[in-house]
């Protein structure tokens, strides 16, 4: 065999390793999935009229809040579920598996595409039931089919991003708390964009960093997806920088981590 049939053969391998790892111990996946469910529910149901009779200039109308809160539940699920990979990867130096599998006759990279690409199957199958989730509790979207494939791809493509940065926060990290810690800006950011209100209802001062910082650019074009509003060409661009760009920066942070000799 080729080269290129090993390559893949490998990163099929670990692919299937990191599937049945996170099928055999699911808590982690769930637990960090139960934050941005709560607060789905919270603010739906608790402050669900408030917040959309502020939006909407006082007329109260929660099925309506429920359209523009759900595209940034999904981008928190995203982040909530990279924090898993960062301690997955984490754990997997910690208990010396990286350090063995450096001396096996492997693809070196297929460690980490496997990582990768298995934690973007379990978002994808995070967000799934996120979104089925919104539709029990009164989501309608109005996409199109076209629009629908451009969504999915939106999600993976950010998926993707975010995942590159958690796989080089978890070989950055000392231990599983470590890398918690450092991965939580993946969790906090949408909180700082237009997950829960327009950015122009906020602070002047504050406005411009959550209207370009990476997750509003997604958040809106998702929004403007799903919804059929339309998405605007400066979201859409920036959005896409942005995850071209975090994929890029994650990747080789990630690939200089894993090639130095490990410290422990």
């Amino acid at each position: 065999m080729s080269n290129a049939t090993y390559a893949v053969r490998d990163n099929l391998t670990m692919l299937r390793r990191n599937l049945l790892h996170a099928r055999r111990y699911p808590s982690l996946t769930l637990n960090l999935l139960l934050t941005p469910v709560m607060l789905l529910l919270i603010f739906v149901y608790v402050f669900g009229d408030v917040m959309s009779a502020g939006i909407n200039g006082g007329h109260a109308d929660r099925s309506q809040y429920v359209a523009y809160l759900l595209p940034g539940i999904l981008m928190m699920t995203i982040g909530g579920t990279s924090l898993g990979t960062a301690v997955s990867v984490v754990t997997d130096m910690t208990e010396g598996i990286m350090a063995r599998f450096r001396t096996m006759a492997i693809s070196r990279a297929s460690v980490l595409i496997g990582h990768v690409v298995g934690s973007v199957i379990q978002t994808m199958m995070s967000l799934l039931l996120v979104l089925g989730i919104g539709l029990a509790i009164g989501f309608r979207p109005n996409a199109t089919p076209l629009e629908w494939i451009l969504a999915v791809g939106l999600l993976a493509l950010v998926s993707i991003a975010l995942i590159w940065i958690a796989v080089g926060i978890g070989l950055a990290s000392p231990n599983a708390e470590g890398a918690s810690n450092l991965g939580m800006p993946l969790m906090i950011l949408p909180l700082l964009g237009s997950a829960f209100v327009p950015v122009h209802l906020m602070p002047g001062w504050f406005r411009w960093f959550a209207e370009y910082q990476p997750f509003s650019p997604a958040i809106e074009t998702l929004r403007g997806l799903l919804l059929g509003s339309g998405i605007g060409t400066k979201n859409a661009v920036l959005a896409v920088a942005w995850c071209l760009g975090l994929s890029l920066l994650g990747y080789l942070w990630s690939k200089a981590q894993f090639n130095r000799e490990p410290k422990r």
